[in-house]
Formats: C-alpha cells, structure tokens, sequence
C-alpha cells in the first residue's frame, strides 16, 4: 500500500519542488557572485566595467534549429517508445504470462512506449504544421546569410 503513494508523491510533489529551488539557488548564486565580485572591486579601488555585469544574452536560435531540434525530440521519443514496446512484449511473451498474470512493472513497459510513441507522433506533427507555418521566416533566415556583407 504505501510503496504504490511513494513513487506518484515523488513524481508529482518533490520532483516539481526540487526543480523549482533548482533555478532558484542558481540563480541567487549568479546574483551572489557577482556582488561578491563587484565587493571586491570596491574595496581594491579597482575601476568597474558596466559591462561586465550585464546578463549574459544568449544568441538567439534560428527558426530553422528550433524545427530541426523538434524533429530529432520527435524521433527520439518514437524510437524509446517502439523501443520499450518490443521489449515489453518480449519479456512477457518470454516468460510466458499474459497481461493479468504478469507483474505489475513489466506490463506497464509496453503502455509506457506506447505513450512515448503518441507523444513522439504529436511533436512530429506540430513539425510539420511548424514547418508549413514558418516557411516564409526560414527562407528569410537563409537569404539573410547568404547575402554579401559589406
């Protein structure tokens, strides 16, 4: 009885709030570094260069990667899924039991690559809707790098 509440609680209520104080103490810890930094610039007389503390922006990802990187999440997740259901059905027509008489633990392999394999489908189809969408912004992009700079 209390084996089957572990695992959702930790799923559904420590794993989220782990995540969250995750950020948050990296974050903080950015922050803490560089006043620390900034601390000891003031205290050594040391000029301080503005730009220094700014945030580091990361370059923003073309349309084109952020598609392609959607299409490798989609057939990764179909893969695992197909995956986890042959082996699935394996371990249970190996061992010869049938759905009802197989633990618990294996019989929920092949449903778990099944939802794997549903969700991996959704994002192969948000990628080509993306794809049909987006199509003027990617030959933009590809001009953009393709024309002369002065």
């Amino acid at each position: 009885m209390m084996e089957d509440i572990i695992l959702p609680l930790f799923m559904c209520v420590v794993m989220p709030v782990m995540i969250v104080w995750l950020v948050m103490w990296t974050k903080r810890h950015e922050t803490d570094k560089m006043a620390e930094i900034m601390l000891k610039a003031m205290e050594t007389g040391t000029p301080i260069d503005p730009d220094f503390f700014k945030q580091q922006v990361r370059p923003r990802k073309s349309v084109k990667s952020r598609l392609v990187g959607l299409l490798t999440a989609s057939c990764i997740l179909m893969s695992i899924g197909i995956g986890f259901i042959i082996v699935g059905i394996v371990i249970i027509l190996g061992c010869h039991w049938t759905l009802r008489s197989a633990p618990s633990g294996f019989t929920i392999i092949p449903f778990a690559g099944g939802i794997l394999v549903v969700v991996g489908a959704a994002l192969l189809v948000v990628y080509f809707i993306q794809k049909k969408i987006l199509a003027k912004e990617i030959g933009a992009e590809e001009r953009a790098l393709e024309a002369p700079k002065e």
